[in-house]
């Protein structure tokens, strides 16, 4: 038990949440209540580069001020949209030609969802080529993988709510490709559409991804990746090596 205790101490992910050791003594205790992501949001200092524009072009940024935007919009269209298959359609159109601005909200969320996902790829393509996934902030880009997967999940789960022919026979297509995924391909499409083919079942379980599950998740994980970027630094070591070096 010893050995699998340091094992899992000594271990690159259990340092990387606990930075201060085993909390045994009153100093370690009270490290660890003021770097919790809870009660300790900033950071005593942050590296100077790390929050210059032209390092991250605010790529990061961009992405959650959108997040944020679409939070808004989607709460405003639900209260025009009934997740039926037969009013879902409907209450759409009636969105878009009845209800003043109806159009102009939902065309808000739905490019508005377009730029979520481009903002976040580019993003990411920004931390690899800049080298600003490496230690300490490794495991920080893992999270950020998982935020860029949900934001997909988000877009993949609204595609089907609108009801029209384009969302239904892509979201055929797009289950299909997952049933192929292997040992669990069956269940991942059974419980994608709750039954052997897109319907109610189908667009009440993508409902509640896109509106309650995914949402709350992107909540959760950007909040801790937020912090972690302002704990881990804009800077990986050597590069903080170097500035130390220069000073």
């Amino acid at each position: 038990m010893q050995k699998i205790k340091n094992m899992i101490v000594n271990s690159r992910v259990w340092r990387s949440f606990f930075r201060h050791g085993w909390p045994d003594n009153p100093l370690d205790r009270s490290l660890i209540m003021t770097t919790n992501v809870f009660f300790h949001l900033h950071p005593v200092k942050v590296s100077r580069k790390s929050i210059k524009w032209s390092y991250s072009l605010g790529l990061g940024l961009i992405t959650a001020i959108v997040f944020g935007s679409l939070s808004i919009t989607g709460i405003l269209l639900m209260f025009y949209y009934v997740p039926s298959v037969e009013r879902a359609y409907s209450y759409i159109t009636i969105l878009q030609t009845e209800v003043p601005f109806g159009q102009m909200l939902r065309n808000l969320h739905r490019w508005g969802a377009h730029l979520m996902v481009i903002a976040a790829v580019l993003h990411m393509a920004r931390v690899f080529y800049t080298g600003a996934y490496k230690p300490p902030r490794e495991f920080n880009w893992v999270v950020g993988v998982i935020l860029l997967l949900l934001t997909l999940a988000a877009s993949f789960t609204g595609y089907l709510l609108p009801w029209d022919q384009l969302a239904f026979w892509a979201i055929t297509v797009g289950t299909s490709v997952a049933s192929y995924a292997p040992g669990a391909g069956d269940i991942l499409k059974f419980i994608l559409l709750g039954g052997p083919e897109v319907g109610q079942e189908s667009l009440t379980r993508f409902y509640s991804l896109h509106v309650m599950i995914v949402p709350a998740a992107i909540l959760l994980i950007t909040s801790l990746h937020m912090w972690r970027v302002r704990k881990d630094g804009g800077l990986a070591a050597q590069e903080v090596q170097d500035l130390d070096e220069e000073a």
